[in-house]
């Protein structure tokens, strides 16, 4: 099952890009999200910013360490 959320604070996981997407969700801000495959097998749309979202690729990897924003591993 796919959950999509902004990453909590304390939320830690590692994965790899899937797919992105973006979307207007409310009409006027824009909102960009990836797919992350986690290496606990489960599949989860992160909503990250936009820079971070420009920089990844289908098949990078992703990070998430708690109390940190994901990055690029």
């Amino acid at each position: 099952m796919v959950t999509s959320h902004k990453p909590g604070r304390g939320d830690a996981w590692e994965g790899v890009v899937e797919d992105k997407s973006r979307g207007m969700l409310d009409g006027s801000n824009m909102y960009h999200f990836v797919e992350v495959r986690r290496t606990d097998g489960e599949s989860s749309r992160i909503r990250v910013d936009r820079r971070l979202w420009k920089s990844l690729a289908v098949g990078d990897r992703l990070v998430k360490e708690a109390g940190s924003d994901p990055v690029k591993g």
